[in-house]
């Protein structure tokens, strides 16, 4: 009978203690909810986007084995993978998109390259641009064009999302 009441003496203790978290979890439940759900579909879009970059480069290199090009360009040091750019690109248009107050020279940095390596996704996927002819407004517009572009290609370039936004209040 001691040994029963002793171990109904710690439950009860443990119950009085997690009595808070419970709490806290009811009342953040929604917010959990709406982490985890994020987190998913930010990995399930991150997925996606690796798979459709592998079908790219498989493309591109299809379409480099059939046409008569010097192979010798495609071995170049300065060719970087179509993943790197992509996840440079997702990185960049975050800063790009989250100003935050900086300096006005870090800003225009990070624009040149943004710009940068939207000029060299599309020269990889054989895409005209024309960021580097225009300015001003005429360059942002060249910017979303581009940017359509390349998602119509299968390069998902997605906005700041509202988690990002969430994490800076």
């Amino acid at each position: 009978m001691e040994l029963g009441r002793a171990v109904l003496l710690v439950l009860a203790f443990v119950a009085v203690a997690s009595l808070p978290a419970a709490i806290a979890a009811l009342f953040c439940a929604d917010e959990i909810i709406d982490r985890v759900a994020c987190g998913y579909a930010e990995w399930r879009e991150r997925r996606q986007e690796r798979r459709t970059i592998v079908q790219l480069d498989r493309a591109v290199e299809a379409d480099t084995l059939t046409r008569d090009i010097d192979l010798s360009a495609l071995d170049r040091p300065d060719r970087r993978p179509l993943e790197e750019l992509a996840a440079d690109l997702r990185r960049l248009r975050v800063q790009r998109v989250g100003f935050d107050g900086r300096q006005p020279v870090w800003h225009g940095t990070v624009l040149q390259a943004y710009d940068d390596r939207l000029r060299r996704a599309c020269q990889a996927l054989g895409i005209t641009e024309h960021l580097t002819e225009l300015e001003g407004i005429d360059r942002e517009l060249e910017r979303v064009r581009v940017e359509g572009v390349l998602h119509a290609a299968g390069l998902t370039l997605p906005a700041a999302r509202a988690s990002h936004r969430q994490r800076h209040r």
